[in-house]
């Protein structure tokens, strides 16, 4: 169900927000390469809590938003790779499988639970992610060629699993797991906008059928996606992405990345802060 439409003050400050979410979302995405969930989700958790929406479900909502948009600019991202003919095929048809798996189960996990156990988990996982997007060393290695058989089965669905849990696409967890197997980092990052695709598209549906309370929904939501967050978000990152890009061509990225691993990882700290009560 969607919820009765705002009053037009409330929704002008709910736009404000999401334009200036989606448009550093953007930049940061096409300046740093990172999945753009990192900083929705506690984007939108800090949004919508300052605007009133602060129930037991609020943390679902910004998840399956975040993954809604991840629609999209997987979509975008793939067909921009495979004209360059950087995607490998067949690792994503291998792994499609998996991640769709573990990606259905994450959204029924995640339906299940309170927003501060969902606050605790991205926090926790937010922390690990911050400490390896600042400290990662690119020449890590477990093997010499991706997985197969049942270890493929296993780390695919916790990918997508994993993701859902915390409203990302696949590149965070993708990403880092090629490059342990041997995987080129451009033919990893193509790839992984497939994995991100193949997480989305099924949480996404799932989470439409996810019931909210009206007093605790944002204006125009629908199950637990945010209609009005997805269309804004989709459009700014699709402005501002290039943007980045062209920075990133025009400095060098790898010093703010550790700045943007440090603010990943007090976000993530803060999440935890707040799931604890303190």
């Amino acid at each position: 169900m969607i919820a009765p439409l705002p009053d037009t003050t409330l929704l002008l400050q709910m736009l404000g927000m999401l334009l200036v979410i989606g448009a550093v979302a953007g930049v940061l995405a096409g300046l740093l390469g990172v999945g753009g969930g990192l900083v929705l989700v506690p984007s939108f958790f800090y949004a919508f809590r300052t605007l009133g929406y602060d129930g037991p479900q609020l943390m679902q909502i910004c998840l399956a938003t975040s993954l809604a948009t991840m629609i999209v600019t997987s979509i975008r991202s793939v067909l921009s790779h495979h004209r360059r003919g950087t995607v490998d095929w067949a690792v994503l048809r291998g792994w499609a499988p998996g991640i769709a798996l573990g990606a259905i189960l994450g959204v029924v996990v995640a339906a299940s639970l309170r927003s501060t156990t969902l606050q605790a988990i991205f926090g926790g996982l937010g922390v690990i992610l911050g400490l390896y997007i600042g400290f990662g060393r690119a020449d890590w290695r477990l093997g010499l060629t991706m997985p197969m058989g049942p270890l493929r089965g296993v780390l695919s669905a916790v990918i997508g699993f994993l993701s859902v849990l915390m409203g990302i696409g696949g590149a965070i967890f993708g990403v880092p797991l090629m490059g342990l197997y041997g995987v080129p980092i451009h033919r990893a990052v193509a790839t992984a906008a497939g994995f991100g695709l193949t997480i989305a598209v099924p949480s996404v549906a799932g989470f439409l059928f996810v019931g909210i309370a009206p007093e605790n929904r944002p204006p125009l939501t629908f199950g637990a996606v945010n209609l009005v967050a997805f269309g804004v978000i989709v459009a700014m990152t699709l402005i501002t992405a290039p943007w980045g890009v062209r920075l990133a061509h025009a400095m060098d990225p790898r010093p703010l990345k550790r700045v943007f691993a440090v603010f990943i990882t007090l976000v993530a700290l803060n999440m935890l802060r707040k799931a604890v009560g303190w």
